[in-house]
């Protein structure tokens, strides 16, 4: 079966945990957000990043908590995946669902990115058909993927490098505008958030129907942890990159999303339309709707390149559960890695960006609309398996965790209530019920395709015990 080298560097780890959350949802789809939420949608950020903290803490609690049972039980003290603890400390059916809807979410969103790819290409060089390049630059990804998982952090390393400086940047500018620091420009003031009908223009609601779509901007997170697991030093590096999250959470998503409203009205469509850029041309900057066109195509490869990695070790995983064909639990190179996985992943991501091209606007639509609910439904699982895990943890072992949850179990119920409220949310939004309905119907879907393959195995076994025991 093989194993996995651990070949990724400290600093890999360091900076796909920073890097690993800024996709095109941050550049392109912040502005959205603003316009439907208002000022108020700080808030949406804030309660969206605090989620994600609260989970990576919780993952990072049970991967600290595995590799200390692993050593005292004498077995493995590698790291495992959400599938694993799921199936562990829920049932197995909940690492089957957890598994495959995780899978599929990236899957998807290899699909995604490479579509929107294509599409920047053909914009830029017209002579280039915008399938040649999402498929061109898929297959680039899955050759640096294939190759070596050290050369999907190197690449992945660099592509966050460019957009971690991207932001930095702009924060920096944005800060000394509102500050009026920044020559030839006119800080409105806080009075910009109360003007245009008030903080929170169209209600309550859209704070916690836009975390939605915040969370599905902002999940990637987690890659680092599934990363961690092929660095040098796993304990360590798990630490250090839950550790990263609060602070670069906090600074990118809703240090820009302050900016921004302390910037441009929250009902100006045609300044959030790209608000990076505008801001930054607002301070005089007149090729910074170019530069960050280019960001934005960076930030596509970078997703694409973690999804494809994310998607490939999360099949690995399911596989050597007895969950996913065994093919795909296999090591083909001596680099250690899944080949197969990486094979399977790009070649469904493939038929994902076929659907973009065949029917955007209804098959692909409904699919793209799915994965945010996915991603929360799959968050609601890591908590209610970390809360299990930490029980059973408690009662084996009196090693101190280097990563703990705060304020269990409180804190832990009330991640799990917000999520269920804002997962729910969705139904109450007509341009959101859709994937309310799409994204519940997955669900209970997978549970059952799990019950169903579970009967038809037993009832196989059945069938050979039966056969032997009649020869």
């Amino acid at each position: 079966m093989g194993a996995l080298q651990k070949s990724l560097k400290t600093r890999h780890i360091t900076m796909i945990s920073i890097g690993g959350v800024i996709g095109t949802g941050l550049f392109v789809g912040t502005g959205k957000n603003i316009l439907s939420t208002g000022p108020a949608a700080m808030i949406s950020y804030a309660i969206a990043c605090l989620l994600i903290v609260l989970i990576m803490q919780m993952v990072g609690e049970m991967a600290s908590g595995e590799i200390v049972l692993g050593k005292k039980s004498g077995g493995s003290a590698e790291l495992g995946s959400f599938a694993s603890y799921a199936g562990k400390y829920i049932g197995p059916w909940a690492g089957f669902t957890v598994g495959w809807l995780y899978w599929a979410s990236w899957v998807f969103i290899v699909g995604l990115e490479a579509a929107l790819i294509g599409g920047m290409l053909h914009n830029w060089f017209p002579m280039i058909p915008t399938w040649l390049g999402s498929v061109g630059i898929t297959l680039l990804m899955t050759i640096v993927n294939i190759y070596s998982v050290k050369s999907f952090g190197e690449f992945e390393y660099w592509l966050s490098f460019v957009k971690v400086t991207a932001i930095i940047v702009f924060l920096v500018v944005g800060i000394a505008m509102i500050l009026g620091i920044w020559p030839n420009y006119e800080p409105k003031g806080l009075g910009i958030l109360s003007e245009f009908g008030g903080f929170a223009p169209n209600g309550i609601v859209p704070i916690f129907t836009a975390i939605v779509f915040v969370i599905f901007s902002i999940c990637g997170a987690e890659v680092a942890a599934i990363a961690a697991a092929e660095s040098e030093n796993p304990a360590k590096n798990i630490v250090r990159a839950i550790r990263n999250v609060v602070f670069r959470l906090g600074l990118f998503f809703v240090g820009s999303v302050a900016i921004m409203v302390l910037i441009i009205p929250w009902n100006d469509s045609k300044m959030l339309a790209a608000p990076y850029a505008n801001i930054l041309t607002m301070a005089g900057l007149p090729i910074a709707a170019q530069l960050i066109q280019i960001v934005i195509f960076i930030s596509l490869i970078s997703v694409l390149n973690s999804a494809l990695y994310t998607s490939s070790r999360m099949l690995l995983e399911m596989s050597r559960q007895g969950d996913a064909p065994k093919i795909f639990s296999q090591i083909k190179n001596r680099r250690g890695v899944p080949v197969p996985a990486v094979i399977g992943s790009t070649v469904v991501a493939y038929i994902c960006a076929m659907l973009y091209f065949i029917s955007p606007e209804v098959i692909f639509y409904f699919l793209g609309n799915c994965v945010g609910g996915l991603m929360i439904a799959v968050y609601i699982f890591i908590a209610i398996s970390q809360i299990r895990f930490r029980r059973y943890y408690d009662k084996v072992s009196d090693e101190p965790l280097s990563i703990r949850m705060w304020l269990f179990p409180y804190l832990s119920y009330v991640t799990i209530g917000i999520l269920t409220i804002v997962y729910l949310c969705q139904a109450l939004i007509e341009s959101l019920r859709s994937q309310f309905y799409l994204s519940t119907f997955v669900l209970i879907g997978s549970v059952v395709l799990f019950m169903i393959m579970r009967k038809l195995s037993t009832r196989s076994t059945e069938q050979i015990e039966e056969k032997l025991a009649s020869e």
